[in-house]
């Protein structure tokens, strides 16, 4: 049985949360930074994910091979990412090999290196990621939707930054956006597994060695009306489209409903969208929906990926499938599978001690507390049809951004967006 959550604020700022899972033998920590894409300024986009590659290239004491080679003599793994709302670094090992996560993730927050030449090795590959994000135009064609759907707003950026940014962004410029934003009062410390909360407050608390304070405060900026159409042309084999539609912000208490509704459209195999589409017509291999929330507005989005001959029959039975949540009553059967399915593989999904240091960390970061999970099981199961189609109604019923990679022009789609 998991025990209850504990959460600490130590004196530097930094706040500590737990959950101990009695009979796991492993481990797992990580440090969750508020400071994203969304957070940088034009002139520094990408400087987040640029520092997600930097902080395990070294610090003062450890070269970035001998960081590896530690976390991986003892079966260790570590990795990080970054969001347009928050970074992420963390290691996962065994729970009596957790002093040494500690004296790594500590020493990368506190004292990195930044070397001259690790920023120049990481610049070209930073470059190469973009190279091949280009060329994965199902990968491109959500950064193209987000653009579109938030257009000049810092949300619409790419994570990875611009060509002409990373190429020219300083060790100084690095430096500078590290150290206004990498501030204790604007970090999580979350760890999850066979954990002794107060030995690891009291551990992190004797390794901080970083500033005081917190980073720059966060206010949510006004959205600018979203573009009906973005199309990129390409002479690709096939066509990849997403239509996306804004939602509410990450605190709204329909996101319980959203998540239920985003399974019942295109969450799984059962989902109205991959029966319509893959299962009875064969149109495509890849088709799903998916959500994400931010502060101001998150957003419900499908994607699927045809031949270009077929991108719109695609597009009409993607309209038919969002126009009649609107229009038809829900069933039961299919509301209960797809609440049983959002509860379920959340569950499943915390079987591990990372995926338990995830939730926690991300909770605590972006909503201040972590709601525990019988609350939101009770809460994903009290969402009723009159509640997914209330949502449905401000989501689906609101205006639709149409993006597009393949071998088309603007032109080629002035019925879907009319």
């Amino acid at each position: 049985m998991v025990q209850p959550l504990l959460t600490t604020t130590l004196p530097s700022g930094l706040t500590v949360v737990t959950e101990h899972m009695p009979g796991s033998g492993a481990a797992a920590l990580g440090f969750w930074v508020d400071a994203g894409s969304r957070d940088e300024r034009p002139e520094v986009a990408g400087a987040s994910h640029f520092l997600e590659h930097l902080l395990f290239k070294g610090t003062e004491t450890r070269s970035a091979q001998d960081i590896a080679e530690a976390v991986e003599a003892v079966g260790g793994e570590m990795n990080a990412f970054t969001t347009k709302e928050y970074t992420a670094f963390y290691v996962r090992l065994l729970d009596e090999d957790l002093p040494l996560a500690l004296d790594i993730l500590s020493e990368i927050m506190w004292g990195p290196a930044f070397r001259a030449a690790e920023i120049e090795a990481e610049r070209q590959v930073i470059l190469e990621e973009i190279n091949m994000q280009e060329d994965e135009p199902a990968d491109l064609v959500h950064d193209v939707a987000q653009a579109a759907l938030y257009p000049g707003h810092p949300l619409g950026r790419e994570i990875l930054g611009e060509r002409s940014t990373i190429t020219s962004m300083t060790r100084d410029d690095i430096r500078a956006y590290f150290g206004a934003h990498y501030r204790p009062h604007s970090i999580v410390v979350a760890a999850a597994g066979n954990v002794d909360h107060d030995a690891l407050a009291d551990g992190i608390d004797r390794r901080f060695t970083g500033p005081e304070g917190s980073g720059p405060a966060r206010s949510p900026t006004t959205l600018a009306p979203q573009r009906p159409l973005a199309v990129v042309t390409r002479s690709t084999e096939q066509a990849h489209v997403v239509v996306a539609m804004r939602a509410a912000g990450r605190g709204d208490d329909d996101r319980f409903a959203l998540a239920v509704l985003n399974q019942l459209l295109g969450g799984g195999m059962s989902s109205r969208l991959f029966q319509e589409v893959r299962e009875k017509r064969g149109l495509a291999y890849s088709v799903y929906s998916y959500r994400a929330a931010y502060i101001e507005a998150g957003l419900l989005a499908v994607y699927a990926g045809t031949s270009p001959s077929r991108v719109h029959t695609v597009l009409d039975v993607i309209g038919v499938e969002l126009d009649r949540l609107l229009q038809d009553e829900i069933p039961e059967r299919e509301l209960a599978v797809a609440r049983g399915h959002v509860k379920g593989s959340m569950v499943l999904s915390l079987e591990d001690s990372s995926s338990r240091m995830s939730r926690i960390g991300r909770s605590q970061l972006v909503h201040g507390s972590v709601m525990p999970m019988d609350e939101v099981v009770a809460r994903t199961e009290a969402v009723t049809s009159e509640d997914v189609r209330r949502v449905a109604e401000s989501v689906v019923g609101g205006p639709r951004t149409l993006a597009v990679i393949g071998p088309f022009d603007e032109d080629a789609f002035a019925e879907q967006v009319a």
